[in-house]
């Protein structure tokens, strides 16, 4: 009978084994995939007519995502600049305010969040958002400040959940020592229980920022897609993500090749974000 327990213990084991490497075995085809793809095009084209390279007119033998790069980036961090204000707020509240009921309620229904399709987003930002800024503010609305805020949106799933893991786990001793000192309950939050969370609230940030950089379907909907650096925040933009989108259904050759040398390059920066995150994660856990 032990020996039999035994057995099935082993083939469970064996099975869920099987299931952790085959994700993994995955995530190495993808990488394998994109830079067997994509790389030729550097060693023909060169690394820094490709990086650097101010023209995308890949049927002109022009293949510079400099724009798009720098687009991402100005999207990221815009996205950062409206949801990370949000999630952390909301994270605190949930942590430190909000009841019990009230957090039952609430942290639910903010994770519902992240199951949205990023369409729905999207067309949300089309149908409200663009015409919101086209009539206030000037421009076409497909712009800078209307992705940044429907990204920003998206993020605060990931920025509300790691951030408040985060907090929680502060020990309650910190928070009874700062009240055994006379501080207020806002004090303390302030000068002892972020600062002592401050790694998992810095690494909800960095996943936030892979979360907006890696979006797709809402940045074409709403971003204008235009190639060029944008100037104010009502400029329209194209990221590395839509151009691959937007074009890779048609693209054939050096083209097609060009859309690959794209996605390493995406990879590459959400790798280096992951990387960071991770690494502040395990900061945290160490201490």
């Amino acid at each position: 009978m032990t020996k039999i327990n035994f057995t099935k213990e082993h083939f469970v084991k064996y099975i869920l084994t099987i299931f952790a490497l085959s994700s993994l075995l995955f995530l190495f085809l993808i990488f394998i995939f994109i830079f067997y793809e994509g790389l030729p095009l550097f060693h023909k084209i060169g690394l820094k007519n490709i990086i650097f390279g101010f023209k995308w007119a890949p049927t002109k033998g022009s293949f510079g995502i400099f724009p798009m790069i720098v687009s991402s980036f100005l999207v990221t961090f815009g996205a950062l600049a409206v949801g990370a204000p949000m999630g952390l707020s909301c994270a605190i509240y949930l942590s430190e305010y909000s009841g019990k009921r009230m957090k039952m309620f609430l942290k639910p229904a903010l994770e519902l969040l992240a199951g949205i399709p990023s369409v729905v987003y999207g067309f949300l930002g089309v149908v409200y958002i663009v015409p919101l800024i086209r009539n206030h503010f000037g421009g076409a609305g497909f712009s800078l400040l209307s992705t940044s805020i429907i990204l920003g949106v998206m993020i605060l799933p990931t920025i509300i959940s790691i951030s408040f893991d985060a907090i929680t786990s502060v020990p309650k001793t910190y928070r009874e020592g700062s009240f055994a000192m006379g501080a207020t309950k806002w004090q303390t939050i302030y000068k002892v229980v972020i600062p002592s969370a401050k790694s998992g609230i810095l690494a909800s940030f960095i996943l936030g920022m892979g979360r907006a950089i890696g979006e797709t379907m809402a940045v074409i909907m709403t971003a204008g897609n235009a190639l060029k650096i944008p100037t104010s925040l009502l400029d329209p933009l194209r990221t590395l993500t839509g151009n691959i989108a937007l074009e890779l259904s048609y693209a054939t050759g050096d083209h097609r090749q060009g859309l690959f040398s794209t996605g390493v390059v995406l990879l590459v920066i959400i790798m280096i974000l992951n990387y960071i995150a991770n690494f502040g994660i395990k900061k945290k856990v160490i201490k």
